[in-house]
């Protein structure tokens, strides 16, 4: 197995992980009816406007796991707002707002398309970098994850990353625990909202 830098012809590597870790961890395939929507939004935008902080692992079947990040996660979405979700929202329609509850996995991706969360300013003020990391089953649980995140923090501090936050589904509990390895701590802020996410931060990118 190797670490490498992202190639553009490993993005439907990307997108394909994207999918079979996209049920909290778990294959989200048959959930989605657009085998992508998953890596619109959290995979693919990192490899076309941040190739440079985005890495992979490949083993001999082929690409296996990535992780993807930004420096400033304020800037980072100004910038998916000028340059990623245009053309997506194009091609994708914004469901009915009323109709939440009964939304389809597609439509809920699509509306985030549409409606894009923003990191609180909470997080992003203590911990403004983040990153994005997910491996195939078989590369789990082999100290791959720790080595492929030691890998970018060491080009994201090159490019001038500080405190690092990372944002886990609560139902994702093997994340969860991964992250809190890595020295990530809960962040038990008055101005989070409630919901499935838990945001956990590093105070210092550095490795340690």
């Amino acid at each position: 197995m190797k670490i490498r830098p992202y190639q553009p012809d490993d993005l439907e590597a990307l997108y394909a992980i994207s999918l079979a870790t996209g049920n909290a961890g778990a294959d989200a395939s048959h959930l989605y009816s657009d085998r992508r929507m998953m890596g619109h939004i959290y995979s693919a935008p990192y490899a076309s406007l941040e190739p440079g902080l985005t890495r992979v692992v490949e083993d001999r079947a082929g690409v296996a796991g990535f992780v993807v990040g930004a420096v400033d996660t304020e800037a980072w979405e100004a910038k998916l707002e000028r340059e990623w979700w245009p053309a997506l929202r194009r091609r994708y329609a914004a469901p009915p707002a009323a109709d939440a509850a009964r939304r389809t996995p597609d439509q809920r991706r699509a509306f985030m398309i549409h409606h894009p969360a923003r990191t609180p300013s909470a997080v992003t003020r203590e911990y403004p970098a983040h990153a994005h990391m997910n491996l195939l089953p078989r590369l789990q649980g082999r100290g791959m994850g720790s080595r492929l995140f030691n890998d970018w923090i060491g080009i994201a501090v090159e490019s001038g990353a500080q405190a690092v936050h990372v944002a886990v589904n609560r139902d994702n509990v093997g994340a969860v625990r991964f992250w809190r390895k890595l020295g990530f701590v809960d962040l038990n802020l008055d101005e989070l909202p409630p919901g499935r996410t838990i945001w956990l931060g590093r105070p210092h990118a550095e490795n340690r």
